[in-house]
């Protein structure tokens, strides 16, 4: 059954080609993205963090007090709030949490360090809105994992709180683009090639910012104090790489991080969670995680 989910949802990512220029490549996936609708359950809202786009979600049985703030994927130059609604939301249905999606700016018009900053502004947004550091986990896909990876370490640099948790899937974390897989899972990812991720990288770094500046490669950053981490990636993705050698650096500065590497998937597969038994099960994965951190105060209390 999986296989045969997997082989649909493949077949929708190449029933055409890449669009030439950036609104048709943001228009290509906000169309593959929001295939299925959200859930009848769902309410959303939208928000304005001082000009910067985001979007409220919860369903009945969550709780609001808790946030689970989340960055789509995209390459840093398309995704967005519309493309990536669905993950969003039954994310937060199995974390049982609020979320808050970011429409962070996206490069060419907004080279790095746009995205960066939005990151940090969100995250200012939640904590102004009284919602604890141990009340809310951040997560991402992709690009989105990237910011996730820098939020973080510009919040432990600055001496301040850190979220309860971190939630990656299939993360890019080195723009150098020296993975191995990059090269042996080329013929079976069906979007991620090397040649898309060096123009995407042309575009979101400016002159005088290397592509190993631990800021927008995580692999090369500093994770020393990060909070606990789940890494979810799928072995059928040129990414791959990217999230385990991420996770044996975590580990070995001894940061609580689960890796799971989910046989046949393809790159960030819980996005067509509606098609996709085993993005739902990644979804629920996730939501354990996240749960057993951002309800740890009750869970000692109680």
């Amino acid at each position: 059954m999986a296989q045969s989910e997997i082989d649909k949802v493949r077949t929708l990512l190449t029933s055409k080609p890449r669009p030439v220029g950036w609104p048709e490549r943001r228009k290509r996936l906000d169309e593959i993205g929001s295939v299925w609708p959200v859930a009848d359950d769902v309410k959303l809202e939208p928000v304005d963090i001082t000009g910067l786009e985001g979007e409220w979600s919860i369903v009945p049985a969550s709780d609001p007090s808790r946030v689970l703030l989340l960055f789509h994927g995209g390459g840093y130059c398309s995704g967005s709030i519309v493309s990536h609604r669905r993950m969003v939301t039954e994310a937060g249905r199995a974390a049982r949490t609020r979320t808050l999606a970011i429409a962070y700016r996206l490069a060419p018009e907004h080279s790095f360090p746009a995205a960066y900053e939005d990151s940090v502004k969100a995250w200012h947004f939640l904590r102004e809105c009284d919602v604890p550091a141990s009340r809310i986990a951040i997560g991402g896909d992709s690009a989105g994992a990237g910011l996730v990876v820098g939020l973080i370490s510009q919040l432990r640099d600055a001496h301040e709180e850190l979220p309860a948790c971190a939630w990656l899937v299939s993360p890019w974390t080195d723009l150098t683009l020296s993975g191995s897989t990059l090269a042996t899972k080329d013929g079976v990812d069906p979007i991620i090639h090397k040649a898309y991720l060096n123009e995407l990288v042309d575009v979101y770094l400016p002159a005088g910012v290397e592509r190993n500046d631990p800021r927008v490669s995580p692999l090369y950053a500093e994770v020393s104090g990060f909070p606990p981490m789940l890494i979810q990636v799928g072995s059928a993705e040129t990414l791959l790489d990217d999230a385990v050698r991420f996770a044996r650096i975590a580990g070995a500065a001894d940061v609580a991080v689960t890796l799971e590497i989910w046989p046949h998937m393809i790159h960030a597969w819980p996005l067509w969670n509606a098609q996709l038994e085993p993005g739902r099960r990644a979804l629920a994965s996730a939501g354990a995680f996240i749960c057993a951190h951002v309800f740890s105060e009750r869970v000692s209390l109680g």
